[in-house]
């Protein structure tokens, strides 16, 4: 049975649009064979959707140095219904982040933390300008997080 990986990207810009795609993209590389890609607003998912995940990668803007306000509707929609039904689920965060990202990567891991999901990596902080490599680097984490999901790594 194929695995499943849930893709929670807020995506207010055509630039983040193209960050969203490029995780998206990398999840479905052809050498990965065995996983499902689901890709959502936050304002979409609902908890039934986290719990069908066995990953999740979560996709944010800096907005006033904290996450998006979508990806915080979903936590707080989500938070409590998930608690004790998803600890250890393996997941991975990208930002793109106009400023340094710290106090949005902070915001995050607090509240994943109190859930007990695992991170999989380093958060993915695309700084600053916008710079087209942004682009290849979202298309690696979400590869990575899938071949990593298809090889059953976690």
């Amino acid at each position: 049975m194929p695995k499943r990986l849930l893709i929670i990207a807020h995506a207010p810009s055509r630039n983040t649009e193209r960050l969203r795609d490029a995780v998206v993209a990398g999840a479905h590389a052809p050498e990965i064979e065995g996983v499902d890609v689901v890709a959502l607003s936050p304002f979409l998912t609902t908890p039934e959707h986290v719990l069908a995940a066995q990953a999740v990668i979560l996709g944010t803007t800096e907005n006033l140095g904290y996450m998006s306000g979508a990806l915080k509707d979903f936590f707080d929609r989500c938070y409590y219904p998930l608690l004790e039904r998803t600890q250890g689920l393996p997941y991975a965060l990208y930002i793109r982040a106009g400023h340094d990202g710290t106090g949005t990567r902070r915001g995050v891991e607090s509240i994943v933390t109190g859930l007990r999901w695992r991170a999989i990596q380093e958060p993915l902080i695309c700084r600053g300008e916008w710079r087209e490599n942004f682009v290849d680097e979202c298309r690696e984490l979400g590869m990575l997080v899938a071949a990593g999901l298809d090889a059953r790594v976690f």
